[in-house]
């Protein structure tokens, strides 16, 4: 039971950052009917998958897997003013890969926004590889995929409710769609902050001692 409870709980608590990290792909997901509930199967079956290798190894190895986090949520602040109307759209991705992305996130069917998830579910994230290290400690696959599953079913309230209020801000007309871009991109920012304080501590202190002697004489 404590195997589970841990990984619930850490999804619960933990889960505040979540849409700072995926609310904008959960927006994306929601547009459509069973959508979102789609993207949730995908990425928390990514999140079992993960937890039973990482039951069998009984260990983690993390890796320097930041890097394209940090691109991501700069992608997702361009998207963001995209969004708004404020910058051009972006075309950073091929056409034939843009082609493919779109018809998975607006198919009428859930099969889009599943993959969808699935992918989603391997982004790096300091809360994710927190649960594998306790999927890990379980010591069995089985174990560790039921851990995982907690912790997945913990995150999905947060998430879902940051999705509705962002959807809501982005139907009401062009105000609202401003409001709700400002919204995903600054937590794109935050989520870059997160990411480079977690990776560099010293570096981000140098960096805040630096800005507040420029900026103070």
């Amino acid at each position: 039971m404590g195997d589970l409870l841990a990984p619930l709980l850490a999804g619960l608590l933990g889960g505040v950052h979540c849409p700072g990290m995926c609310g904008g792909f959960a927006a994306a997901c929601a547009r459509r009917p069973r959508g979102l509930l789609a993207w949730h199967a995908g990425r928390v079956g990514t999140y079992v998958l993960l937890g039973a290798v990482a039951g069998a190894a009984g260990s983690l190895l993390p890796g320097p897997a930041w890097v394209p986090g940090v691109v991501a949520t700069l992608l997702l602040g361009w998207f963001a003013l995209a969004f708004a109307g404020l910058v051009p759209e972006p075309r950073l991705i091929p056409p034939g890969l843009g082609r493919v992305a779109s018809r998975a996130l607006t198919s009428p069917r859930p099969w889009g926004q599943l993959a969808f998830g699935l992918v989603n579910g391997l982004l790096p994230c300091g809360l994710v590889y927190s649960a594998l290290a306790m999927a890990a400690a379980t010591g069995a696959p089985w174990r560790g995929a039921l851990a995982m599953l907690a912790f997945g079913l913990g995150t999905v309230p947060l998430l879902s409710a940051g999705a509705v209020v962002v959807q809501r801000l982005a139907t009401g007309g062009a105000w609202r769609r401003r409001a709700a871009a400002l919204a995903i991109l600054a937590s794109g920012t935050w989520a870059i902050w997160a990411r480079v304080r977690l990776v560099d501590p010293e570096g981000t202190r140098d960096f805040l001692r630096h800005c507040m002697t420029f900026f103070g004489g």
